[in-house]
């Protein structure tokens, strides 16, 4: 398209060059398409999942959105929840900008935080891993400056502790007694959470949130170093994942999901805000047992669920007496390593079919899916192996995603033999890491969210993971920093050098190894050192597998672990 000249001056018989400003103006032009077009409340309004829940309240009112236990909550009674949480909130203060941490297990009150808290005039909801040590959530509150803490009573032993461990905040406290099944821990508050929802309006009138770029949640993942990163979502990027989740799932009217995967983890991968698109029914888990999945799956006719190798593991290795027949194929949504074969085929006689995704934290949770096709079904062996140990394709929710070299930004050849580092881009990236400029701008450099993990990018556009740059090992879907473990070995008298690589587990998918050189005439058994590790770190960070070696180094004096890990396997 040509556009027409700018009306003006001009000498006869001569030429004359358009100055900078001259062009700048006809480039801003605006087209015809902008002129009396703008954005107004009428037809722009910023996404946010909050609407979501909204609209199941009003077109199925009387629905079940949860069950938990005996109880059961309509979508009507859940959103007025939510407002009562909102309202109350907003009542002692709570608003934009504002952290509301929450140390709950999978139960009603978590899922009403991921809305109730938003709706507090956009306060920011802080989802704590109940599996972590005081010191970790210690660190959580205070960096996260949490104003408001709820606390279920089975982890007021850890949470007092960590409450005397804060030295920036002071919350107020609200314990949550859970009426499904009875409670031991102390409270810590002078407020029952039943008691805070009963100071609010069912009726409230939530704001919007200003913009969709407005934060919504707080996660925070395991770095390479001991303290862990604040990792921020928007409200855009929680309502298109939420979306996304529905079409990778295959998720129709009214789908029933159990949650086998902690709402800690990246906000339970979104599908807490997923369910209401469908107006799906939540079946509350409270702790992963067998019994207990078996028994819900077949009277509530579960259809989704989602979770690490370790409760593939449960499902698998439960009793004969607790197993159930199913009538019906339930889908399971894995992360992590890529399920042996074994393990796909032994789901597939319980009843259950697997789709393998990939994500991090700074993610949403999944983004990446192995997007099976017809044709490898015919496939057999090594083949059909082949496939499914790839990472996949990108969610149609997300831009972009490739592998590139980190040095020069060029992406790597689509031969599935050269190594890069796994880049994405788009709206499910997060906003970046909260009060970490210098982490946040590394990670985004050159335009792309650097992931750390490195793969090979094969011709039809799949990516498959070969190494991970951050020695993050994966324990039953749990990020531990090999870092860390190693800062607390490195602590003991006995211990003159450690490295903790990631050791193949059939259960958990990886666990944690150590391999140790002991100081000159030191003398320290497997069990001695596990037990000393098991008073310094969270217990699912303990190393399984202990083993006192020569450690091999580089000329320069570095740890080869890409040699451990070979050894580990073997172990």
């Amino acid at each position: 398209m040509t556009r027409a000249k700018r009306p003006g001056p001009e000498r006869s018989g001569s030429t004359r060059c358009a100055t900078r400003d001259e062009e700048t103006a006809v480039t801003e032009q605006p087209s015809q398409y902008d002129l009396h077009l703008e954005k107004t409340p009428a037809n722009y309004q910023p996404l946010t999942p909050l609407t979501l829940l909204q609209r199941s309240a009003l077109v199925f009112p009387d629905h079940v959105a949860i069950i938990h236990g005996e109880s059961r909550t309509t979508y009507a009674e859940f959103y007025a929840r939510c407002r009562r949480l909102g309202s109350a909130l907003a009542k002692r203060g709570i608003g934009k900008g504002d952290t509301v941490s929450v140390m709950l297990a999978n139960t009603p009150p978590m899922l009403e935080a991921h809305y109730g808290v938003a709706m507090a005039n956009g306060a920011v909801v802080n989802t704590l891993n109940t599996r972590l040590d005081a010191k970790i959530i210690a660190f959580s509150l205070d960096h996260a400056e949490t104003r408001v803490l709820i606390v279920d009573r089975e982890y007021s032993a850890t949470v007092k502790e960590a409450l005397a461990l804060t030295e920036k905040v002071k919350p107020l406290v609200i314990d949550y007694d859970d009426p499904e099944f009875q409670q031991t821990g102390e409270r810590l508050g002078e407020l029952d959470y039943e008691e805070l929802l009963a100071e609010g309006d069912p009726e409230f009138d939530w704001p919007m949130p200003e913009d969709e770029w407005n934060a919504i949640s707080l996660n925070y993942t395991s770095g390479t170093t001991g303290n862990p990163k604040g990792v921020v979502y928007h409200h855009r990027g929680a309502s298109l994942l939420a979306n996304g989740n529905v079409v990778t799932a295959a998720m129709g009217k009214h789908p029933v999901y159990l949650w086998t995967l902690p709402m800690f983890h990246c906000n339970g991968w979104c599908f807490t805000w997923s369910l209401s698109v469908v107006a799906g029914t939540h079946v509350c888990l409270r702790w992963v047992r067998p019994e207990a999945i078996w028994k819900a799956i077949a009277e509530h006719r579960v259809t989704h669920l989602c979770g690490a190798p370790i409760v593939m593991s449960t499902i698998l290795n439960a009793p004969a007496e607790e197993k159930r027949d199913l009538d019906h194929t339930v889908e399971f949504m894995t992360a992590a390593a890529p399920p042996p074969e074994a393990v796909l085929a032994a789901m597939g006689d319980n009843g259950f079919n697997v789709t393998h995704l990939y994500g991090l934290t700074e993610t949403y949770g999944p983004a990446v899916v192995n997007d099976w096709k017809d044709e490898w079904q015919a496939l057999e062996g090594p083949a059909r192996a082949a496939r499914k140990a790839r990472q996949g394709v990108r969610y149609a929710a997300l831009e972009d995603l490739t592998v590139m070299n980190p040095e020069t930004m060029e992406k790597v050849p689509a031969d599935g033999e050269t190594i890069g580092e796994v880049m994405f881009r788009g709206n499910l990236v997060m906003k970046g890491y909260l009060k970490n400029p210098t982490a946040t701008d590394a990670a985004f450099r050159g335009g792309w969210f650097h992931s750390g993990d490195l793969g090979v990018l094969h011709p039809d556009g799949y990516i498959q993971l070969k190494d991970r740059s951050k020695d993050i090992i994966i324990s039953g879907g749990e990020n531990i920093s090999s870092i860390e473990v190693e800062d607390v070995l490195y602590k003991h008298p006995a211990i003159a050098a450690a490295a903790v690589v990631a050791k193949p587990d059939d259960k958990w998918g990886e666990t944690p190894c150590a391999f140790l050189e002991l100081r000159p005439g030191a003398e320290i058994t497997p069990d001695e050192v596990i037990a000393y590790c098991r008073e310094n770190l969270a217990h699912f960070k303990v190393p399984r597998h202990v083993q006192f070696t020569d450690l091999p180094k580089t000329s320069t004096g570095k740890i080869q672990k890409y040699v451990l890990r070979e050894q580990a396997k073997d172990l």
